[in-house]
């Protein structure tokens, strides 16, 4: 999925003001003892993650009343309109809830189901990437992915073990034995890490539109490859069932070679 070139310069605009209000309202409860609930997939929820998408979801509203919008924690609406904002507050929950820097605020902006820009920002750091198609940048700077291409060399990172069944744990550990090591537990950071050239494969399953879309422009901007364990390309979905993206093109056919199933 290649996000489009060009986007107005308004709706860039709002993404970072959203980011800024987001980020305000979620720094107060960082390391902080908070209230944890339970959604209906078990995953944890906070104030923290609500309050933020609330605030996101008032600014669209006030600005382009018109656009849709799917968030993680309160749903979709207008799904039909041309122009639709996904939002995912905090991206790794369990992480902000341990106190580790490894999450952040997502968003991205959809123009008939094609990704015209994404955005991740840490509010804690300040660090916030940004992919609008024909560059990828970090606080401003341009920013491009790794030019590792053999797989003794690479650094492979996934977000939860947990999230694949028995086959796609198979596939994964086949992977991570041909690679230089594994990292766990990053989420929406590894996709940054991947941009900025630290890492080089990042392996995804059993993940939704709001955790991945966002990250696909800043991905592709910065030279990535992004598509499914079988080089699929990804399409506009409300989840997807494996995700691999890549530094570059010929890291991601060996990788797909090691995924490959007997």
């Amino acid at each position: 999925m290649n996000a489009q070139a060009t986007c107005p310069s308004t709706f860039l605009t709002l993404a970072h003001a959203m980011a800024d209000a987001a980020a305000e309202t979620i720094r107060p409860w960082f390391r902080k003892r908070i209230a944890v609930d339970a959604k209906a997939d078990a995953s944890p929820v906070t104030i923290a993650d609500r309050d933020a998408e609330a605030v996101m979801r008032r600014m669209i509203e006030a600005a382009f009343p018109e656009h849709g919008i799917r968030g993680e924690e309160f749903g979709a609406c207008r799904t039909d309109a041309d122009w639709i904002w996904v939002l995912d507050p905090i991206d790794g929950t369990k992480s902000f809830l341990s106190g580790s820097l490894a999450f952040g605020t997502q968003i991205a902006l959809l123009h008939r189901g094609k990704p015209v820009f994404g955005l991740i920002n840490q509010p804690i750091t300040g660090e916030r990437w940004l992919g609008t198609g024909t560059v990828s940048t970090l606080n401003g700077e341009p920013i491009h992915a790794s030019e590792r291409t053999r797989l003794d060399e690479a650094i492979l990172y996934t977000s939860a073990l947990e999230q694949f069944d028995h086959t796609r744990h198979s596939r994964f550990a086949a992977l991570a034995a041909k690679v230089r090591f594994t990292r766990f537990s990053h989420d929406c950071y590894a996709a940054g890490l991947l941009a900025l050239g630290g890492i080089d494969l990042l392996l995804e399953s059993n993940v939704f539109d709001y955790d991945i879309l966002p990250q696909l422009p800043i991905i592709e901007a910065a030279g990535g490859i992004v598509s499914d364990w079988d080089g699929r390309p990804l399409v506009d979905a409300s989840r997807y069932d494996t995700v691999l993206m890549a530094a570059n093109e010929e890291i991601h056919r060996v990788a797909l070679d090691a995924l490959r199933r007997d």
